[in-house]
C-alpha cells in the first residue's frame, strides 16, 4: 500500500505539477504582490497545509502566516501560486466578487467526476439560470412537503440499522441513511435493487472526487472515473423514465415530485428546457455529493456531543420530549413540528461553527485583481478558511466554548460574512434547508428512541479533506421504553 501510494505521488508530481511549474516559472508578476514566500518549486507549502487539515489544525497554519506575514500573503498550494486571506471582509469577497473576475474553478479530480456543468463551476449568467432550477426544488416553501417523506426514511434507517444491536459505527451508519433520503428526495428511487445498484459506485465517485488526479488502473481517481462512467446511463434511465411519466401525467400529486421530475419540468419563457440533461446529470451528481457527506459529518459530531455534554443533550431532550407528546404513536414529524426545535438549531448551528465540515474555500483569479493594497495575478488561487472568522475571539467570545446561546435572536449578533459555514452571498449552499430539515428530524428520533455512550472517549476524526472519526465514532446504544403516551387518541 505504501509502495502505491509512493508510485501515485511520484506521478502527480511528473504529470501534473510539473507541466504546472513550467506554465508559471516564466511568468513575471507584477509589483505589489502580498509578503510571504512560494517556497520549493511543485511543492510549496502543500504538505504543511496537507499536515494540518489532518490534525483538523488549518486554524493554527492560517495563525503562523498571519503572525509571519500579516493579514494578507502569498503560499504555494497544491502547484499553483496562492493568496491566503482570512476575516469577514474577505468573506464577503470571495462570496460575492463576479464569477468571472474570480472563479469557482476547482480541481481537476473534483471537476472529472462532478461534471464541467455543475453549478460549482458555473458562473454568470449559467450559475444564476441553474441555481434558479435548482432551488425551485430545494426551497422551503417546496421542501415544507416532504418532512413526512424524510421522516420515514430516518424511521425505516433505525429499525433497520440501529434496533437490536448494542453497538454501532454512528458515521458509515448516518452516510448510509444522507444516501437514502438522497434517492429518496432527488431521484424518486424507493428502496431496492435500483437503490443497491447506486451506492457503490457512488461511494466510489466521492472517494475519486478527493483523489490525486492520476488515472492510472490502481488509483482512486481511476475508480472514480469509471464509477461515473457507470453512473451516468443509470441518470439517464431515470431521466427518461420521468420524462415519461410527466408525458402521461402519472406524476399530477405534487407529493411524488423528486428533483429530476422538477428540473426536467422547468422551462425557459420561449418553452424551451431550462436544462439541458447534461446539465442536469451533473447537477444531481453535485447535490448528491454535497448533501451526503456535510449532513452525515454534521449529525455525527452532534452525537458525540450529546453523549459529552449533559446540559445540552438534557435541554435537547426536553424540547424533543414535548414535541413527542404531541404526536400519536407512530405519527410522522411535520413542518410545524420542525419550527419547534429551534433550541435543537441553535445546537446544530453551534456545531458548524466549531466544526465546519468544509473547511477550506478555493478560487481562481481570472484577471488580475486588486485587494487589500495587494496585487493577486491572474491565474493564482485564492484560499479563504471558514475557521479564522468561526473561531475569532473579536468576533465570538470564547469561541472555543460550545454555546448555542450565540445564535438566539436577543443575542449580539456577528457581523455580516462571519458565520460561513453554509456559504455566503450568491454562493450560498441552495440545499440549507434540505440539510436542516434532515437533521433536525434525525436529532429528534435518536432522542426519543435511544440513549448512548462513546466506547472510545478519546475517539479522534482527521480530515480528508472531510472530518472522518478514526473508528467510525463508536457508540453503545440503549432504546429507550415508551415513557410517555401521547395526548391524541389513535383511530
Amino acid at each position: 500500500m505504501e509502495l502505491q501510494i509512493l508510485i501515485t505521488l511520484l506521478l502527480f508530481l511528473l504529470l501534473v505539477l510539473f507541466p504546472i511549474f513550467f506554465l508559471f516559472r516564466g511568468k513575471k508578476y507584477p509589483d505589489g504582490l502580498p509578503p510571504g514566500s512560494l517556497g520549493l518549486p511543485l511543492i510549496g507549502q502543500s504538505f504543511d497545509l496537507l499536515k494540518a487539515l489532518k490534525a483538523d489544525k488549518v486554524d493554527k497554519w492560517f495563525q503562523e502566516g498571519i503572525t509571519k506575514h500579516g493579514p494578507i500573503w502569498k503560499a504555494s498550494l497544491f502547484g499553483y501560486p496562492t493568496v491566503v486571506l482570512h476575516g469577514p471582509a474577505a468573506n464577503k469577497f470571495i462570496y460575492t466578487c463576479d464569477g468571472n473576475i474570480l472563479t469557482n474553478t476547482q480541481p481537476p479530480s473534483i471537476s472529472r467526476i462532478l461534471g464541467s456543468k455543475n453549478i460549482i463551476e458555473l458562473a454568470g449568467h449559467d450559475h444564476k439560470r441553474v441555481r434558479a432550477a435548482l432551488t425551485s426544488f430545494l426551497k422551503l416553501e417546496v421542501l415544507k412537503q416532504y418532512v413526512a417523506k424524510v421522516d420515514e426514511e430516518i424511521q425505516h434507517h433505525l429499525q433497520t440499522h440501529w434496533h437490536g444491536r448494542h453497538e454501532v459505527q454512528v458515521q458509515p451508519l448516518i452516510k448510509t441513511l444522507t444516501f437514502n433520503v438522497i434517492c429518496s428526495l432527488l431521484f424518486g428511487i424507493e428502496r431496492g435493487l435500483k437503490r443497491d445498484k447506486l451506492l457503490p459506485h457512488f461511494q466510489h465517485m466521492i472517494e475519486g472526487v478527493l483523489a490525486i488526479p492520476i488515472n492510472l488502473p490502481f488509483t482512486q481517481f481511476n475508480r472514480g472515473i469509471i464509477a461515473r462512467t457507470k453512473l451516468v446511463p443509470m441518470l439517464i434511465d431515470i431521466i427518461r423514465e420521468k420524462r415519461e411519466a410527466l408525458q402521461e401525467q402519472k406524476q399530477a400529486n405534487p407529493r411524488d415530485k423528486d428533483l429530476i421530475t422538477s428540473l426536467i419540468s422547468i422551462h425557459d419563457d420561449d418553452g424551451s428546457p431550462m436544462m439541458s440533461d447534461e446539465e442536469i446529470i451533473d447537477n444531481i451528481i453535485v447535490v448528491m455529493v454535497a448533501g451526503y457527506d456535510t449532513t452525515s459529518v454534521l449529525l455525527t459530531f452532534l452525537v458525540k456531543l450529546l453523549a459529552n455534554n449533559e446540559s445540552v443533550y438534557s435541554a435537547i431532550v426536553s424540547e424533543q420530549q414535548e414535541i413527542a407528546k404531541s404526536k400519536a404513536l407512530g405519527e410522522a414529524l411535520a413542518w410545524e413540528d420542525l419550527t419547534k426545535m429551534k433550541y435543537s438549531w441553535r445546537v446544530a448551528s453551534e456545531m458548524l461553527r466549531i466544526n465546519t465540515p468544509v473547511a477550506l474555500s478555493f478560487r481562481r483569479a481570472m484577471q488580475d485583481i486588486e485587494y487589500g493594497g495587494f496585487i493577486i495575478p491572474k491565474g493564482w488561487q485564492v484560499l479563504l478558511s471558514s475557521s479564522m472568522t468561526h473561531m475569532n475571539n473579536d468576533i465570538f467570545q470564547n469561541p472555543t466554548l460550545f454555546d448555542p446561546t450565540r445564535f438566539e435572536k436577543h443575542s449580539l449578533q456577528p457581523p455580516p460574512f462571519s458565520f460561513v459555514a453554509f456559504g455566503a452571498g450568491p454562493r450560498m449552499c441552495p440545499g440549507i434547508e434540505l440539510a436542516k430539515m434532515e437533521t433536525l428530524a434525525m436529532i429528534h428520533r435518536l432522542v426519543t428512541q435511544f440513549t448512548w455512550e462513546l466506547l472510545k472517549e478519546d475517539e479522534c476524526f482527521v480530515r480528508n479533506p472531510m472530518p472522518e472519526f478514526n473508528q467510525g465514532l463508536l457508540v453503545r446504544i440503549t432504546p429507550i421504553k415508551a415513557t410517555f403516551m401521547s395526548s391524541k387518541v389513535s383511530l
